[in-house]
């Protein structure tokens, strides 16, 4: 029996493959003629299709696949790569790693990145392949080990396999959740593209500008894209839900309102990062005049006194807090809640989604060296370049002028306190650059009834990553001075100390100028090159014939060698960065040696019950030289029992072995102030506000913080660092069970799959935060692990070291189900089609060690129960009309919130209110209309995205909720941050 064609330039059934898998939600829009009489006139052609190294008809393909054409992208008013993966309901139900969560929060591969996560697994955890082989990470900062959308553009893409499956018998460490399979575009055509899509509200505007070039000639063929992209800045102030931190809380009996009202604005007061206060550190015990939790806060707009009371005097107690005038005291009641400043104008300027550009240029080509032997490469080059701004707090810790050793520079200010004057700044934000080149050169060919392949694939990403800084030297060794520093220099840059004025209320403004700017701030540039290589050949045909047909088999080797250096700015590499961790450089590389082998064995065929039934088992050896060795398998099941009814079931397992960063980060050393990550710290005021949880309250009283600890002084030392030598690798097992129904008498097609994927010692990081708060968070107070992570001094009670770094944890599991429903007819008035794709999650729980309690958070923000995709499409003549709706499940995080019990209400300065913590489902509709004018070779299409202007669901954000806020919004990349838009695409084709 023939396996394949011989060499020629034949397409391949990529198109129909993706109409009968039944596994893509975009896999039903109508096909040109041409296309169909091409099909029928290859049906004997094998090709390869993710999730096999066998080559067949791919038909009848056992693996749940999801086949994405890109073409559908501008029908939505998506013009990139990552936007399209993560609207995939494989990844749509879980948070994704965004260019605006890279700059919201510290995400691996550094700001501007992006990455997708199958399933919620972790982006370490889904195998990106481009062309069916390895594409190298990209990003900056030691934390660089996975695929960056951002590289290739959608212009150089025909289409995208996802194997929603594990499978490291087949390609090795990091395909635990699945793989997705990027290909590029081939044939002979040419086309120049302009893509623009306009939000109504200023910010977040993108423009696009590309063309291709295809053309076969004699034994050969190539082709050539080039792409321009940018992606207009988004800013906080631009967006109404994102600009203001409103505590969003309602009267728990009649359900109004209940935030603090700022009478300066005549609006619910806007609680973002406090700025231009000094925190005070009060010893006069009772009777004094600092009221509890008081900040002071001086009044800039000279009205302060017409809402709240200054602080009180008595010229006979020296014990009393004394200021210059126009200082008032703060946050420690309703009333002086409702004017604590906490929304300066840098906060609207603060980037949410940063500016964007890529520049990319990609070329393949082939040539037939022989009948039977085929030379091909491919390369890619691309530079991303993003940029943000941003805006921060500093503090400082000072005696007043008479307390303690005094300060002379601290004039006006007297009494039994210390003070810690914290100002804001926009010297905050950075820009990073990152050029990234990837080379692939490969042979294959025919040997009789065998196909084999041979293929070399370099990687290689190269980012610089500029900050602004603070530094270290000109702050920390002058805490507590009593008096000038003129005349020394500092300790580390060795320049000329200038004193700075930090109880100047136009200083903690923001108004830093002049030489005192130039002695705090400053910014480094520092360097992070990743370079992959690999080489892998296998060899697949058909062993021998079996009365249900031949046996097919695959079998191959593979060799990758990933290295990586991160060498941050000097600034940091000499512990001069005030706020931010010290490291030094990370430097690290590993080799992976592997053999595989795949058999697809056909049992029984035209029975009864069994129009066909096969098998397909897989093996793989693998060697990390960081790691050691392991073996896995996978073994499936396709049964066609007959009127169109499949069904599909694997069961395998994969590894994956410790990422370089998590092995080799060289140790970083933070101090992290101790408000930054003391729960514990004035828990009695917090509870009485509302924004401590009672458990958290419960548990510092247990380990004898007094409900008054003010917090320590001196900033706790935080340690992280690779964990060479103690991780071990991460293992997994996957099972699936599928229908498959496509029934002969309509166009229709239905699959349902069951998924479940456990990972063992999954290799994680927690941060100081997460440690200290998930043991005060934990019900099991008296056992948490996570409470032997760090120390208290005995003395002060102050947090003084914290042990972070990578770990294995227990287990992670994720199970529920795919649903994919495809209908095409013809109509009188046109070809219409729709699909509908669901993912429902049954469970996505995590444990951290053996002795804690697995914690599930299916149903919760960032984990939708449901998610769909619904696309219709209606094709007349030259028109095509397009309805997409995306639908992302309620959300609730009640449970959570109580601890295992429901629960909705909060404190808030010893009032009962209510909190918002779930969201309706949320559905996005997205209209489009496209016209070929075919014998121009132009197309046009115009639509609108979130037609119906849909915002983020707004939520209140109480302490122990687990929500992530940005203004009152949910920060999840489920929703849409950008409002109803606007978008053209015009395409010329020659």
């Amino acid at each position: 029996m023939k396996n394949f064609a011989p060499l020629s330039r034949k397409k391949p059934l990529a198109i129909a493959v993706s109409c009968v898998l039944a596994s893509s939600m975009f896999s039903l829009q109508a096909q040109d003629q041409s296309t169909e009489t091409e099909k029928a006139e290859e049906k004997t052609e094998r090709i390869q299709v993710v999730g096999s190294r066998i080559r067949n008809d791919g038909l009848d393909q056992a693996a749940p696949i999801e086949v994405i054409s890109a073409s559908m992208a501008a029908s939505q008013g998506i013009s990139n790569l990552g936007e399209l993966l993560r609207n995939s309901t494989v990844a749509a139900g879980s948070n994704q790693i965004t260019s605006a969560a890279s700059t919201a929060f510290v995400t691996e591969g550094g700001t501007g990145s992006e990455n997708i996560s199958l399933r919620g697994l972790g982006a370490n955890r889904t195998l990106v392949l481009l062309n069916g082989r390895r594409a190298g990470p990209a990003g900056t900062r030691g934390q660089v080990s996975s695929f960056d959308p951002n590289v290739l553009p959608l212009s150089a893409i025909d289409r995208i396999e996802i194997l929603k499956d594990g499978a490291s018998s087949l390609y090795g460490s990091d395909a635990v959740a699945g793989v997705i399979n990027i290909i590029t575009k081939k044939g002979d055509e040419g086309s120049v593209n302009f893509n623009t899509s306009q939000p109504t509200e200023s910010g977040g505007e993108n423009f696009q500008l590309n063309g291709t070039y295809g053309k076969t000639f004699g034994r050969g063929s190539f082709r050539v894209v080039g792409d321009y992209k940018i992606q207009k800045e988004l800013a906080k102030g631009q967006r109404s839900f994102f600009n203001c931190a409103e505590r969003y809380i309602f009267d728990a009996a009649t359900g109004e309102r209940a935030d603090p009202i700022d009478p300066r604005t005549g609006s619910a007061h806007c609680n973002d990062l406090l700025w231009g206060h000094v925190w005070l550190y009060d010893y006069q015990g009772a009777g004094g005049n600092v009221p509890g939790g008081a900040k002071a806060q001086f009044d800039y707009d000279g009205n302060l006194g017409n809402f709240i009371p200054g602080f009180a005097t008595d010229p006979s107690n020296p014990d009393f807090m004394v200021t210059p005038p126009g200082w008032f005291p703060v946050a420690y009641d309703r009333t002086s809640d409702a004017v604590a400043n906490a929304d300066h104008p840098f906060q609207d300027l603060e980037t949410l989604t940063p500016e964007t550009e890529l520049i990319t240029a990609y070329a393949q080509g082939d040539y037939e060296l022989s009948d039977s032997v085929m030379l091909y490469g491919e390369a890619l080059l691309n530079r991303r370049t993003t940029k943000n701004n941003g805006y921060r707090q500093f503090w400082s810790y000072k005696y007043n002028e008479d307390f303690f050793a005094g300060d002379p520079l601290s004039a006006g200010w007297t009494g039994a306190q210390w003070l810690s004057p914290t100002p804001i700044t926009d010297h905050s934000g950075g820009k990073v650059t990152v050029d990234y080149r990837r080379f692939v050169l490969g042979l294959n060919g025919d040997v009789g009834n065998w196909f084999w392949d041979v293929s070399y694939q370099d990687s290689h990403s190269d980012g610089d990553y500029q900050t602004k800084l603070i530094y270290e030297d000109a702050i920390s060794p002058y805490n507590f001075a009593s008096g000038s520093c003129v005349g020394e220099v500092t300790t580390i840059r060795g320049v000329p100390c200038v004193d700075v004025p930090w109880l100047d209320p136009q200083f903690l403004a923001g108004n830093i100028t002049g030489q005192v700017r130039d002695f705090l701030f400053g910014q480094q540039t520092g360097n992070t090159v990743y370079k992959q290589q690999s080489l892998e050949g296998y060899i697949t045909g058909d062993l021998f014939e079996l009365p249900a047909g031949p046996i097919g088999m695959a079998v191959g080797a593979s060799y990758q060698r990933d290295s990586i250096k991160d060498t941050p700015g000097l600034e940091t590499l000499r512990n001069n960065t005030w706020g931010q961790s010290s490291a030094g450089i990370t430097e690290g590389s590993h080799n992976t040696k592997a053999v595989f082998t795949e058999l697809q064995i056909p049992f029984l065929r035209d029975m009864l019950f069994a129009e066909a039934l096969d098998f397909t088992v897989s093996g793989r050896y693998t060697d990390v030289s960081s790691y050691g060795s392991d073996y896995t398998y996978k073994a499936g099941v396709n049964w066609q029992i007959g009127q169109g009814f499949r069904v599909r079931a694997s069961r395998g397992s994969s590894f994956r072995s410790p990422a370089l960063y998590e092995l080799y980060l060289n140790n970083q050393t933070s101090f992290v102030g101790q408000r930054t990550i003391d729960p514990c710290i004035n828990w009695g005021a917090g509870l009485a506000a509302g924004t401590t949880g009672e458990i958290v309250a419960n548990n510092c009283a247990a380990d004898g913080i007094p409900a008054n600890f003010g917090g320590g002084a001196i900033s706790a030392t935080v340690t992280t660092g690779g964990g060479a030598g103690q991780l071990g690798a991460e293992t997994s097992v996957a099972k699936t069970l599928g229908l498959v129904w496509i029934p002969e008498f309509a166009d229709f097609s239905a699959s349902i799959d069951y998924f479940d994927i456990q990972i063992t010692g999954e290799v994680t990081n927690l941060t100081a935060a997460q440690i200290v708060g998930n043991c005060y968070f934990s019900e099991n107070f008296g056992t948490e692990p996570l409470c032997n992570q760090f120390d208290r001094d005995p003395t002060d009670l102050r947090i003084t070291d914290v042990r972070g770094g990578y770990l294995n944890i227990a287990t992670q599991v994720n199970r529920g189900f795919d649903l994919t429903l495809g209908y095409r007819v013809d109509t009188p008035i046109g070809q219409l089609s729709a699909t509908y794709q669901h993912t429902r999650q049954l469970e996505a729980s995590q444990q951290l060690f053996a002795t804690s309690e697995p914690i599930d958070r299916t149903g919760e923000f960032g984990r939708p129960r449901d998610v769909g995709n619904l696309m219709v499409a209606l094709d007349y003549e030259d028109w095509t009309f397009n309805w997409t709706a995306r639908y992302v499940g309620e959300v609730s995080n009640y449970t959570r919130y109580g601890q295992g019990e429901y629960r909705d209400t909060t404190t808030y300065r010893g009032d009962e209110v209510k909190v918002v913590l779930h969201s309706d489902a949320v559905i996005y509709h997205a209209f489009s209309v496209t016209k070929d004018f075919r014998d121009a070779g132009v197309d046009v299409t115009f639509g609108v995205a979130n037609a119906f202007d849909k915002e983020p669901p707004r939520v209140s954000a109480p302490g122990g909720s687990g929500i992530s806020r940005q203004g009152t919004a949910a920060f999840y990349s489920q929703y849409d941050w950008l409002g109803r838009r606007m978008f053209l695409n015009m395409s010329y084709q020659f």
